[in-house]
């Protein structure tokens, strides 16, 4: 591991083992290493592409907990990323799904069980915990439901108290990957993520979506009657964030605003300078607010609007370029299209196992980021596995101390570099 993995090692046990303890309820009660002065911290590198923690290193550990966010600042990331949705009770939290039966046990949580919904699911009766359906779920998901539009038979996350939420423990997403820290981490809130970040022993950004707007507001209501925009970049606020991207107050505490709901980006525009990213789906997908196609608002026309509030687009990269078989094709021209408007591209989501793979990279992750951040050229990417994102730009980095060493100097040190990741 190289010297910044080892200062991070350093400065977390700690930290890690205090979060376990009070299960990420409140502010921590020690003194923060962000607000202590005794020197500068490393800043945030700006020199290359922005790795970006995909709801932290959730390869490694159960998605949007402490433990994932820790892990993906131990790494080397440059941004941690998550889903805002919000309580019952108003609070914010850090939760992609509206569903809670993939990714937390509720399931063994018999309080809950007759939160339970059933619905018809392709002719076939389905039954879970459901937590919003129609314009809350994407359109590629939500197609596969035969179900009313109404919400007045589902049960909604938004009927769970932040109490009752934090009850619950995360599991893994995904079967094929470790699940020894399955039902260990409690959800945490916004706020408890800020804190993550902010108590790193570097510069390390946040990168929070204001998820499912339209929903939110529709079923959660706040008595001062702001909306639910307006209590995200209020939290952000509180925190000190606030700055135009690469100015000074930005570089001490770097955010991206990022959502796939084109007027909510439009209105956080009034209330933060904080530079946004506009999340794009499949083309065929409808955004959930205007209801336009992914296809219509990659047109010349509407990147020319949107450029005006935003700084840059966050594609799903199959967007960027299509897949038949799982070969890719020719790439789009939306890159070059957003680059010539001065607008970054972040694309999501990148992971290290074959099943996410294309054949184009015979089953090799860092095949992948090079033919992205060398051919493709785009400006940061979302990854599971921020670790192995590190590894590679620090091996391929120009700027690398062993840039006067042969290719097989450079090889075996990142064959060395991968073997202690693995057994870390």
């Amino acid at each position: 591991m190289d010297s910044f993995g080892m200062m991070a090692l350093a400065g977390f046990p700690p930290l890690f083992f205090l979060l376990l303890v009070v299960g990420c309820t409140a502010r921590p009660l020690y003194p923060l290493p962000s607000k202590i002065i005794n020197g500068e911290r490393q800043p945030l590198q700006t020199s290359r592409p922005y790795n970006i923690a995909h709801r932290g290193s959730n390869g490694e550990f159960p998605e949007e907990t402490a433990a994932a966010y820790l892990r993906a600042i131990e790494e080397g990331t440059d941004f941690i990323e998550t889903d805002i949705l919000s309580s019952k009770d108003g609070v914010l939290i850090c939760n992609h799904d509206v569903t809670l039966d993939d990714t937390t046990d509720i399931a063994n949580h018999k309080e809950f069980a007759n939160r339970k919904t059933t619905y018809e699911v392709q002719g076939v009766n389905t039954t879970g915990f459901f937590v919003g359906m129609e314009s809350v779920l994407p359109t590629s998901f939500i197609s596969c439901f035969l179900i009313t539009p109404e919400y007045d038979h589902v049960v909604l996350l938004v009927d769970f108290t932040l109490q009752e939420l934090k009850t619950l423990r995360v599991n893994q997403r995904y079967k094929f990957r470790d699940q020894q820290y399955n039902r260990k981490f409690s959800i945490i809130t916004f706020e408890e993520y800020i804190s993550i970040a902010l108590d790193a022993p570097r510069v390390v950004g946040i990168y929070p979506e204001i998820k499912n707007p339209v929903f939110i507001n529709q079923h959660v209501k706040w008595h001062d009657g702001k909306k639910f925009e307006d209590k995200f970049v209020d939290t952000l606020k509180k925190y000190g964030y606030h700055g135009s991207y690469l100015s000074k107050d930005w570089l001490k505490q770097p955010a991206f605003i990022q959502s796939f709901a084109p007027t909510s980006l439009v209105y956080v525009s009034n209330l933060t300078d904080l530079p946004k990213i506009f999340l794009i789906d499949d083309i065929t997908t409808l955004t959930e607010d205007t209801k336009q196609t992914y296809w219509d608002i990659t047109s010349d026309a509407y990147l020319d609007y949107i450029k005006e509030y935003v700084v840059g687009i966050g594609p799903w990269k199959d967007t960027v370029v299509p897949v038949i078989n799982n070969y890719m094709q020719t790439p789009t021209d939306l890159v070059a299209k957003a680059h010539a408007r001065d607008l970054q591209v972040h694309p999501y989501t990148f992971r290290n196992e074959n099943s996410f793979l294309h054949f184009d990279f015979h089953q090799d992750p860092y095949q992948e980021y090079s033919y992205w951040f060398n051919k493709i050229g785009v400006d940061g990417l979302f990854t599971d596995f921020t670790g192995s994102v590190h590894l590679y730009q620090e091996w391929a980095s120009p700027l690398s101390k062993d840039e006067g060493d042969g290719d097989e100097a450079k090889a075996s040190k990142l064959l060395h570099q991968i073997k202690s990741l693995l057994s870390s």
